[in-house]
């Protein structure tokens, strides 16, 4: 039997068939540089022994619903490679739809006199969102925060790969933030906005492998990292700054009126391609308030 097909059958004992396809193709372009028309040609039937066992203990690790990003250590967001490991987040395709709204609610600059645009990014992970803005707007000047040092440790590396991206990652707690004059013009954010009740709900690949940090919160309090987001935003948008946020699909409505409860104006819930309640966009208008 070709070796797609059996990596297909034994996937399947755990995912989806057209899941396990799809993980099944990855797994043949990234560890065996066979594209699709390789497979169809059947080249996958004329395989080294190594080759074999590399793909055995891999598809192992699939079985135990380890995530196919962190096996193979990568993940394309936004047209871009970043590394994908532990310590943050994998980059999903909502988020990059999150990076799409920014870069679409601008306008080109008036000259080439205009100031650098300014944008912050709150909780980074792996620095999908700060680097794809930055490669997306030569000269912008972007920074990136998150609690965690494995995180940075991660996001670093992803800005070492993409050395055309102007990013300052700073260690910083956006629940206990310290003073700064700072302004930005951007605010982006996908903070941890799962409640701890929703986890039994959640893929084996995501609880047991994704860190627990990044995204949860509290039954209690699910929307504090929205609060405290605002708050800062109030005090650290320029006027007529944009926050740009992912949120959780079932708490739209809520998030919204927290935003414009402490400051912000014209909240609005905007829809993934799914359809699903996943974005939240508010302006900053300090002269107005």
């Amino acid at each position: 039997m070709k070796t797609y097909h059996q990596i297909v059958r034994d996937l399947c004992q755990v995912y989806p068939e057209g899941e396990a396809r799809a993980m099944a193709r990855w797994l043949c372009e990234e560890c065996l540089g066979l594209s699709q028309t390789d497979l169809l040609l059947d080249k996958d039937n004329h395989l080294s022994a190594d080759d074999l066992v590399i793909i055995k203990e891999i598809t192992s690790r699939l079985l135990q619903h380890e995530p196919i990003q962190y096996i193979l250590g990568t993940v394309d967001f936004c047209g871009h490679r970043f590394m994908a490991a532990p310590g943050a987040l994998i980059p999903r395709p909502e988020t990059a739809e999150l990076v799409s709204r920014v870069l679409a609610s601008l306008a080109p600059p008036a000259s080439q006199d205009t100031a650098p645009l300014r944008i912050l990014d709150i909780g980074t992970g792996t620095g999908c969102i700060a680097l794809s803005l930055a490669l997306a707007l030569p000269g912008a000047q972007v920074t990136a925060w998150d609690v965690s040092e494995a995180a940075l440790a991660i996001a670093r590396e992803n800005d070492r790969r993409h050395p055309e991206a102007q990013v300052v990652f700073e260690l910083e707690d956006i629940l206990h933030p310290r003073p700064t004059e700072r302004q930005w013009d951007i605010i982006v954010s996908n903070p941890p906005y799962v409640r701890q009740s929703e986890a039994r709900a959640m893929e084996k690949r995501v609880l047991n492998y994704e860190p627990h940090l990044a995204l949860f919160v509290p039954d209690a309090d699910p929307l504090l990292f929205y609060r405290a987001i605002a708050q800062f935003a109030r005090q650290h948008l320029c006027d007529g700054g944009q926050l740009w946020l992912e949120i959780n699909e079932a708490l739209g409505a809520e998030t919204a009126h927290l935003i414009e409860e402490n400051g912000l104006a014209g909240a609005e819930v905007l829809k993934d391609i799914h359809g699903r309640d996943r974005m939240l966009h508010a302006i900053n208008l300090k002269k107005h308030r």
